[in-house]
């Protein structure tokens, strides 16, 4: 692995230190250990990415189980998980590093499992909420701590491709979500889209009891107080991007909201550069291919999942389709996502990461310009749709892929859990932002208006080519860092 740049130690014993850039210091990993690590890391981040899509089709299926409850009320059952997950995804990469990744992996996994149930049998919507929102504190440590296990289980030649295996899963998790909670919805009821995690959470946490334990780096926990700034400051922008549209843009809530997680999240950066263990680690960012590749993922965040959720509005209100065809019919950009992934992880050399990040980001931009140029109201899913969604998921999988390699590439081993967890919080706030462009697109037309929709495609493509454009400097830089 090359280390882009020196990095700072947190105070502790001697003992603790060891080189930055170096292995750990254990026996290569057995094919078996590698294999194990990497299934059940791979089953954990798709349960974890698959409950920010999942539920989004069970709306209907809600409000009939509870009639008194608004829509806006039942939004918060996706709110609670979004702004909590993305909000503790940075702190929770820190802690996976300090205490152990294996740890905070089984703890999480266990605690996701406990929260499905809870909410697959929640009486009412507060508790579904509440439940959701300790969905979201797992799956904030599952996702880092995942992606640690399995670097840290394989051998250095096999990590590209495990990471693209791993980005697969997540990119068809994301892809997915509305097809397969579309098809449980409409068999079983809304409670199946959380109860099918609990036999796939206990098969994960059987196989990642028998991973060899790792051992705690020496540093220090990072400092609480700018700890919890940095999640309420996260957690604050978040909701009120969220909110922005529903609540007004100049309503009080949202800019208290706005204001005070800017507040916060200053006060969390002050506060780690002077903290012997900060919450936020400062030289993280001094790597620069890793400072480009959080931009480009940014960026391609914002694009993705505003293009993942105005696909199913487009399909529901102007083409008539019903939730479960809407879900069948995105289908196939999810396994041309996989497909994405893996050629991004099998074949293309470390070293021309940025090229694939160009060229997915690329195909996905292009894609829905053609979107925005091809699709009406006139039903054209063989001729039109199926093609460019294909095209789409392809752009989607090697995007994703090529980004958390070129992000791995350029963090020491000993950071692998807290590099992914800062990464997947910059797509995460990417993605809040996308979603709330595209509700203040859609606002100022009539759902059943196609303009609007397409005019979100375009949004998509501007965000996804600029962060095709990003891509050259991670590969001037990555050659400054060499």
């Amino acid at each position: 692995m090359t280390t882009a740049s020196p990095h700072s130690r947190d105070a502790g014993p001697a003992k603790a230190a060891q080189p930055e850039g170096e292995e750990p210091r254990h026996p290569a990993a057995a094919p078996a250990t590698a294999k194990l690590a990497l299934l059940v890391a791979s089953g954990a981040t798709f349960l974890a990415v698959l409950d920010t899509t999942v539920v989004n089709i069970a709306f209907a299926d809600l409000r009939g189980d509870f009639p008194d409850s608004s829509l806006s009320q039942l939004t918060w059952v996706v709110t609670a998980y979004t702004v909590v997950f993305a909000a503790l995804l940075a702190v929770a990469g820190r802690i996976a590093d300090v205490l152990g990744r294996k740890k905070l992996f089984l703890w999480s996994t266990a605690l996701f499992t406990v929260a499905s149930l809870l909410s697959g049998i929640a009486v009412g919507v507060p508790m579904l909420v509440g439940a959701r929102a300790l969905q979201g504190v797992a799956a904030a440590g599952m996702i880092p701590s995942a992606l640690g296990l399995v670097l840290q289980h394989t051998p250095v030649a096999r990590r590209q491709v495990a990471v693209g295996v791993w980005g697969a899963v997540g990119s068809m998790a994301a892809a997915v979500g509305p097809s397969l909670g579309g098809l449980l919805v409409d068999v079983w009821g809304w409670r199946s889209v959380f109860l099918i995690n609990l036999p796939v959470g206990l098969v994960i946490l059987a196989g990642a009891a028998r991973l060899s334990r790792d051992t705690a780096d020496g540093r220090r926990l990072p400092d609480p107080v700018g700890t919890l700034a940095l999640a309420f400051g996260i957690g604050g922008v978040v909701f009120g991007v969220t909110q922005g549209t529903e609540w007004g843009w100049g309503s009080g809530r949202v800019l208290a909201l706005l204001a005070g997680g800017a507040v916060l999240l200053t006060a969390a950066l002050l506060l780690s550069r002077r903290h012997t263990a900060p919450a936020i680690e400062w030289d993280l960012w001094r790597s620069r291919p890793f400072a480009a590749t959080n931009a480009a993922s940014f960026l391609f965040g914002a694009a993705m999942y505003s293009y993942l959720l105005g696909s199913l509005l487009f399909l529901n209100a102007v083409w008539g389709y019903s939730e479960l065809k809407a879900g069948l019919a995105v289908t196939p950009g999810a396994f041309s996502a996989a497909v994405g992934a893996m050629v991004v992880g099998r074949r293309v050399d470390p070293r021309r990461q940025w090229a694939a990040v160009a060229v997915g980001a690329t195909l996905f931009g292009l894609s829905c310009a053609a979107m925005y140029l091809l699709l009406g109201t006139d039903r054209q899913y063989a001729a039109v749709w199926l093609p460019i969604g294909i095209v789409a998921g392809l752009g989607i999988g090697a995007a994703l892929t090529a980004i958390s390699n070129a992000a791995t590439e350029s963090l020491p081993p000993r950071r692998f859990a807290s590099g992914t967890g800062l990464l997947m919080t910059t797509r995460q706030v990417g993605g809040a932002l996308g979603i709330a462009a595209l509700a203040a697109i859609l606002e100022r037309y009539d759902v059943l208006d196609d303009q609007g929709y397409l005019e979100v495609f375009v949004a998509c493509a501007v965000g996804s080519l600029a962060a095709a454009a990003a891509a050259p400097a991670i590969r001037a830089k990555a050659r400054q860092s060499a």
